[in-house]
């Protein structure tokens, strides 16, 4: 749903490609064996979502105009995904 969110975002041009989305699931595997879980939680992806996404996104015209960075749409994608299994 975050790689998702990132292609329908209005400020994103280009959205997460899908090898990235792959990038984003191994680094979050990663942190959690690093934390000695065998499962990944949705904190480990979202620590992860924007140093692994906002270089691979592209702002529109409108989000360049505003001085948007891709951090802080990155960071706004992540606050308004849905957690899987959250209410």
């Amino acid at each position: 749903e975050l790689a998702a969110a990132t292609r329908s975002h209005s400020a994103i041009r280009l959205g997460a490609s899908p090898r990235a989305t792959l990038h984003l699931l191994r680094a979050a595997r990663s942190r959690a064996a690093l934390a000695g879980r065998d499962h990944v939680l949705p904190d480990d992806v979202q620590a992860l979502a924007v140093p692994l996404l906002a270089h691979r996104i592209i702002l529109s015209s409108q989000a360049h105009l505003a001085r948007e960075s891709p951090t802080s749409v990155i960071e706004e994608v992540v606050r308004h995904t849905r957690v899987p299994g959250a209410r």
